[in-house]
């Protein structure tokens, strides 16, 4: 039913769905009265995409998808959609520049969302990796907006640009965050060699500090692996940066 108020009230002509991620429970392919194609996503209340659209509209369309509505209540938003659409991690020669080029487009002001600090106490994470967490957290340099999910499969090919990241889940953090999950991203090659490579040449090209950069991709990998199908792989990861 919430799917055709929307579409009724927006003017979208529904299309053919996507497969949900995590945290939606319904993304589809509409197009808008003029025959614009667009995507409807519904979301599921979560508090890593609590600030999803508000990143959208800080970023507006500067290497992200362009939000085109937004209603809150309903946890609904209208999003330009990326033609073909592929996954970044889909056999382009080199993923891990386009990342680079797109980072520091994405760190923008971070007034408003949560920050780094509270991800941390919120993860609540014991032992020596808990310790390290804090220890990261009250020593962070100027902190920037981050989505701290920037996979393989979160940047699509597109046509305004020729990639767009989506599916933000943003944060208030220093820069060197920002590199953790593309470090561990399975999608772009699982191997002790990969995963080195990619670290080494995130925090070179981007000038970040090493360790730090290093802690906080073994913090938020730590705190990312209580389930799903992608435990063995993180555990792996944080094995080959220890």
């Amino acid at each position: 039913m919430l799917v055709e108020e929307l579409a009724e009230e927006w003017d979208l002509t529904l299309g053919e769905p996507y497969m949900p991620g995590a945290a939606s429970e319904f993304v589809a392919r509409v197009e808008l009265a003029d025959g614009t194609p667009a995507v409807l996503k519904i979301g599921i209340p979560h508090r890593e995409s609590e600030h999803e659209a508000d990143a959208l509209e800080r970023w507006d369309g500067d290497g992200a998808v362009r939000l085109l509505r937004r209603d809150d209540a309903r946890n609904a938003l209208l999003l330009e959609r990326c033609k073909p659409g592929t996954f970044l991690s889909d056999g382009v020669e080199d993923p891990l520049g386009v990342l680079i080029e797109l980072l520091p487009r994405l760190w923008k002001d971070s007034a408003g969302f949560h920050t780094l600090a509270d991800e941390v106490a919120w993860w609540d994470i014991q032992g020596e990796v808990g310790d390290l967490a804090r220890e990261l957290a009250g020593t962070q340099g100027e902190l920037v907006l981050v989505h701290q999910d920037l996979h393989g499969e979160n940047v699509l090919a597109a046509e305004r640009e020729p990639w767009l990241v989506i599916d933000p889940k943003p944060l208030a953090a220093e820069r060197e965050f920002a590199v953790a999950p593309i470090v561990r991203s399975k999608e772009l090659g699982h191997s002790r060699r990969e995963v080195l490579y990619r670290f080494d040449r995130l925090c070179a090209e981007l000038g970040l500090d090493r360790e730090r950069a290093r802690g906080w991709t073994i913090v938020q990998t730590t705190a990312w692996s209580g389930g799903g199908d992608y435990v063995q792989e993180h555990m792996e990861a944080l094995a080959w940066l220890s």
